[in-house]
């Protein structure tokens, strides 16, 4: 890593530290909607020729380990044995 970052990479690397804590607080839904974020802000910073390409490729690499990391990332494959069974609860203090 480099000591002095652009504008550019400042803002992916404050992306990547919301998708970091997002996913160490098990937030799935933020943390996917991060990694959307992630990518179509490294897409904009492509096009727009503002950065260096040794830069997008670091970028992308890291880019590419986190859709690895997170396929299936998602509440859908939670375990339903954890899931609270409204029926059994006590919604009632009166009785």
């Amino acid at each position: 890593m480099r000591l002095f970052k652009s504008r550019e990479e400042k803002e992916m690397d404050g992306i990547i530290q919301r998708l970091e804590m997002n996913m160490s607080n098990n937030y799935k839904d933020n943390a996917q909607d991060n990694l959307k974020e992630l990518e179509a802000t490294l897409n904009a910073f492509r096009s727009s020729g503002h950065i260096k390409p040794a830069v997008i490729t670091e970028y992308e690499h890291i880019l590419d380990g986190y859709k690895e990391k997170m396929k299936g990332y998602s509440h859908k494959d939670q375990n339903a044995r954890y899931a609270i069974s409204y029926a059994s609860c006590n919604w009632n203090s009166n009785q």
